[in-house]
């Protein structure tokens, strides 16, 4: 599971150095006199907190104020409201943006073209989750090569948008690229982009994913921002189990879903796989980052923590990675076998469906061990394999949950 940040440390560390343009803004705390002045100049300003929770619009938290008595208040009792059950860092001031159009940009890793992917809409905005696909543009992107201007260029033609602001709007989305590229992010998303009457360009709010274990976040250049956070017990638990040992990932986050519990496998799958199951209503309980070929009793005991607290409220059992390179698939597959038969037997039968997807070094061994287990527990399930993409496993499990429908036992894809 990758690090993220948030708008305000785009704002403060990664605008600047890769020349995206974007608004002005000042934090709390901040004296009176800089907020009336930057009103004074701005005409109008945006108040946010900042936290890494999505949807801060809905939730009433981000605020138009155009008087500076009205600001300095809710800039102190935004920083205090939770979003989505987390609370902000802090809150800022951001300048109002007037726009005559807003844009909608995402580059994330696409198991489709076994590389990162760009995306672009010419409707973004709070509702960018009801646009549809006909309305985006997604292309692959060589990522020895990198994100040209005259890829960007095309994909906004194909939109319908031509003139100055087509490549004017490139370029940024070539900036965009290279920070991507460059910083070690799995996933980052502008939304919007905002172009006013006279041509100008921000970027006015932002999402990023980085993945911990490549060089170049390691070698990033700014400190990661702190977020207070609300742990639960499978969280605070997990984190402690993930620091025990070096041998393999156990990362997870909690999101509060309600229906599937993921066993992921991989950084930058893992993401793909729960943006996919939120997208299509599967309600993940939490986002995972398991694999880096574990010892048999580390995943035995990571898939036991996960099962101890989530599988009796879980709808679906999804199970689902990328090819792996050298992940040994039978050692895993038999762990979570074992714990899962272990968890049976303790709490008594959970007959949900199990939608399995993997591939690697011992597929068909793990995957006549965990069959034979499924068929004891009485658990129906269905196994998809490597050529299977995971976006395609994801989308049925999802399906699958939203039904509450129980396949018939032993079906196989």
């Amino acid at each position: 599971m990758g690090a993220c940040v948030g708008e305000l440390t785009f704002l403060e560390e990664l605008a600047g150095r890769f020349k995206i343009p974007v608004p002005e803004h000042v934090v709390e705390p901040v004296n009176q006199s800089e907020v009336r002045s930057k009103l004074q100049a701005w005409g109008s300003g945006i108040v946010k907190p900042d936290v890494l929770a999505g949807k801060r619009g809905k939730a009433g938290t981000v605020r138009k104020v155009s008087e500076y008595h009205e600001a300095i208040q809710l800039l102190k009792k935004v920083a205090a409201e939770q979003v989505s059950g987390q609370q902000p860092r802090t809150a800022y001031l951001v300048q109002f943006v007037p726009a005559d159009l807003e844009l909608f940009t995402a580059i994330t890793y696409d198991s489709r073209y076994l590389s990162p992917s760009f995306t672009v809409s010419l409707k973004g905005g709070v509702d960018i989750e009801a646009v549809s696909e006909a309305d985006k543009v997604t292309i692959p992107v060589d990522v020895f090569k990198g994100l040209n201007a005259y890829q960007a260029s095309e994909a906004l033609s194909r939109l319908g948008l031509q003139g100055k602001a087509n490549s004017a709007l490139a370029i940024c989305f070539v900036n965009q690229w290279d920070m991507f590229i460059s910083t070690g992010m799995q996933s980052c998303e502008i939304n919007p982009w905002r172009v006013t009457s006279d041509g100008r360009i921000h970027a006015c709010d932002f999402r990023a994913t980085f993945d911990e274990n490549n060089f170049k976040f390691k070698d990033i250049g700014f400190k990661l921002p702190e977020y207070p956070t609300a742990e639960d017990a499978f969280d605070e638990e997990m984190r402690a189990w993930s620091a025990a040992s070096h041998h393999g990932q156990a990362h997870v986050s909690s999101l509060g879903g309600k229906r599937i519990l993921p066993i992921l496998f991989g950084g930058g799958a893992s993401t793909i796989i729960i943006e996919t199951l939120a997208q299509l209503g599967g309600d993940p309980m939490f986002l995972s980052d398991f694999g880096g070929n574990p010892p048999y009793e580390r995943m035995k005991k990571t898939a036991e923590i996960c099962f101890r607290h989530k599988l009796r409220d879980a709808s679906l059992l999804l199970i689902l990675g990328g090819k792996a390179n050298n992940t040994q698939i039978d050692v895993t597959f038999a762990a979570m076998a074992d714990a899962l038969e272990e968890w049976v037997a303790k709490n008594g039968r959970h007959p949900i469906p199990v939608v399995v997807g993997r591939g690697g070094p011992g597929l068909v061994q793990g995957f006549a061990v965990l069959k034979k287990a499924l068929e004891n527990l009485g658990m129906p399930y269905v196994f998809f394999g490597p050529d299977t993409p995971i976006t395609v496993v994801a989308a049925y499990a999802a399906r699958l949950a939203g039904q509450g429908t129980r396949k018939g036992q032993g079906e196989r894809a």
